[in-house]
């Protein structure tokens, strides 16, 4: 995909340029959990200081509904990007006025003033049309940044020419979230392994009992016909399972958590695939060439519902004849907690993001760098 780079802005020394970053990282109590999407946009940031611009950087945080709250302040993002390119300056959270989700022309005005030129460097972010996204490009001269072309060029080839054989590992919670990248990567890929809370809403398709996991009966009859329809499919064939007595991330509240077969029995809960479907998922990812995972196997948070998610995870790591790709997101948050995060070719900063340019090859962030003045 052709996108304007930071070298077509030419001559940038003494211009005022507005950069649009995902800075949405994890808080709490006021300290940054995991400062990853910072740390990402550096190259992008460093080469238009470097180039004697005035650099102004914007991004969203968490979802403040349009008014301020301090909850999510850029405060602490702010802090840290200080630490590591004190000459950035950070404006306050984007979303705290209503005309970015809306993306009301007044509001981009307001962040364009004075500006001379416009980078739009925030991948997790391109998939909204958002003030900050899609307004910037139609009144300033605008360009891609380094994290920006790195993660279209990468989900890019995926989508169009992946090494073979092509594996994808989907999981979280909802068929309904992921029927469009579903259909996508079904006709790129040479396997679709299906995990998570998604994957017992295809158990019942196939006849199975789920007992209390996750389903969504409206959707039941879709997965039979993707089953039916000979799909590449894969799914788990045992489950690790908690009674109704226990909850879910506080080991000391009772319950009983066992493995159990695919037939789930009622007042049981499905919380991550069992060891012998954890093996077989292995199986397949050694032997793949291309990997692309989006979405835990599991509740990898709770430790006694971690250990599929971490197998998936493993498998990837320790697999070098493989490109190896996490989707952003849990995936890339489970990723860092296993420390494997280091060990894959390339964690994406955008889990939605990630699987829409997956699904319809195109964003409309990336449209609006295309069609820039």
């Amino acid at each position: 995909m052709d996108l304007p780079a930071l070298e077509d802005l030419g001559d940038l020394a003494g211009k005022n340029v507005l950069v649009r970053t995902d800075f949405n990282a994890p808080i709490e109590s006021g300290t940054i959990i995991d400062d990853f999407r910072i740390r990402a946009a550096l190259p992008t940031l460093q080469y238009l200081v470097e180039s004697g611009a005035n650099v102004t950087a914007c991004s969203h945080l968490g979802r403040p509904a349009g008014v301020p709250n301090e909850k999510y302040t850029m405060a602490p993002i702010r802090k840290r990007l200080h630490e590591l390119l004190p000459a950035v300056t950070l404006l306050e959270n984007l979303r705290f006025n209503e005309g970015e989700t809306s993306n009301d022309q007044k509001f981009v005005n307001e962040l364009i003033s004075g500006q001379d030129a416009y980078v739009n460097d925030a991948f997790g972010a391109s998939h909204r049309s958002h003030a900050s996204i899609v307004g910037p490009p139609q009144a300033l001269p605008s360009a891609a940044g380094r994290l920006l072309h790195k993660e279209v060029k990468i989900l890019s080839t995926l989508r169009d020419s992946p090494r073979r054989p092509f594996i994808a590992i989907l999981g979280g919670s909802k068929v309904s979230d992921k029927i469009g990248v579903i259909e996508a990567l079904l006709k790129i890929v040479d396997e679709l392994i299906i995990g998570g809370g998604m994957c017992f809403t295809f158990l019942k398709a196939k006849g199975h009992e789920v007992g209390s996991s996750l389903l969504e009966e409206d959707y039941v009859d879709y997965c039979s016909e993707l089953l039916e329809s000979g799909a590449p499919i894969r799914l788990p064939y045992d489950i690790t399972a908690m009674n109704s007595d226990g909850e879910i991330g506080d080991p000391n509240s009772g319950g009983v958590v066992r493995q159990v077969g695919v037939d789930i029995q009622q007042g049981w809960m499905g919380l991550d695939i069992g060891p012998g479907t954890a093996a077989e998922f292995g199986d397949r990812i050694d032997g793949a060439r291309t990997i692309l995972w989006n979405g835990p196997m599991g509740v990898f948070e709770d430790d006694r519902f971690a250990a599929g998610t971490k197998h998936i995870a493993l498998c990837m790591a320790e697999n070098n004849a493989a490109f190896t790709v996490v989707g952003g997101g849990d995936s890339a948050a489970a990723t860092k907690k296993f420390g494997l995060e280091n060990q894959m070719d390339h964690v994406s900063t955008g889990g939605g993001a990630s699987l829409e340019l997956i699904e319809k090859g195109d964003l409309p962030g990336l449209i609006a760098l295309r069609e820039a003045r």
